[in-house]
């Protein structure tokens, strides 16, 4: 298929995989993750450093690279403790499997998402010489019309078997139906089974610097067709896990995320406020 007339990837993804390659590129060391594999397969134009998306975000790129490290710990951590099944739920342009072949290669990584960013991110993977080892599975569901839990069961999934499961940047999405919905399926997951889910707080709950941005970037999904919709406090986010049937809760804010993985840095660079991990075992 030609890249002209490949489906488009998912603005959001494609703008996450842009902060990740614009920290390595602009930050100061130790870089937080390194990962310019988006960056590739985005190619996007000269100058793409200076979009007002990237330019003026310095926080929400701070944001991205430390749950992307967030994420890539936890899966270390759980896989050293014999899990060998990986779900990403609302995967976009993750590159786990691409950077990390050390802990990838003993893991089934289930990557699910809508068709369109699936499709363009394995044309891409082969077009700039990338390998998909046998062990990635794209798992492509109009979530519509479709159930991601039925789709993963034909791609081979196994639900016996403990699993990890990371969904982030999904919840702000979907109406609180749909979150419960998504709740209830995950709990079909083996026992054992860890997860780590992101909520966002409400904006009054934001620190005041961050709060324009936050009501600038609603009023452009609102715009875009992709409304945020679903916000949570944290007490709301430990009535969601409980209410599910969910064990050993624990919720990872930007605090906790700034004494991981900023404490001494030689740089102003810090997380913006709102986003918060749950985190949970089935």
């Amino acid at each position: 298929m030609e890249t002209n007339k490949l489906p488009k990837p998912n603005n959001t993804a494609v703008r996450t995989a842009l902060w990740r390659a614009l920290h390595v590129q602009v930050d100061a060391l130790p870089h937080i993750i390194e990962d310019e594999i988006g960056l590739k397969l985005i190619a996007p134009d000269d100058g793409w450093q200076e979009r007002p998306d990237m330019k003026y975000t310095k926080r929400i790129r701070a944001s991205m690279v430390a749950r992307a490290r967030f994420i890539e710990d936890f899966i270390t951590e759980q896989s050293q403790q014999g899990i060998n099944q990986y779900v990403i739920l609302g995967a976009g342009l993750d590159t786990f499997a691409q950077r990390r072949p050390d802990i990838a290669s003993g893991l089934q990584i289930y990557e699910i998402d809508q068709p369109d960013t699936l499709i363009w991110k394995q044309h891409r993977l082969v077009e700039i010489g990338l390998e998909i080892p046998d062990n990635l599975h794209f798992v492509c569901v109009d979530f519509e019309t479709a159930s991601w839990w039925d789709e993963l069961l034909k791609s081979g999934f196994d639900p016996t078997l403990p699993t990890v499961l990371v969904s982030t940047g999904v919840t702000l999405y979907l109406t609180k139906e749909a979150i419960l919905e998504m709740l209830s399926t995950i709990k079909k997951f083996a026992s054992g089974s860890a997860l780590a889910i992101t909520f966002y707080l409400p904006v009054e709950m934001l620190k005041d610097e961050d709060k324009p941005l936050m009501e600038m970037s609603i009023k452009g999904a609102q715009a875009s067709g992709t409304p945020m919709i679903s916000f949570f406090t944290p007490d709301e986010i430990l009535n969601l896990a409980q209410n599910a049937g969910f064990s050993n809760i624990q919720i990872v804010s930007t605090n906790d995320m700034e004494q991981l993985y900023f404490a001494n840095r030689t740089d102003d660079l810090l997380p913006s406020d709102g986003e918060v991990f749950l985190l949970a075992t089935i």
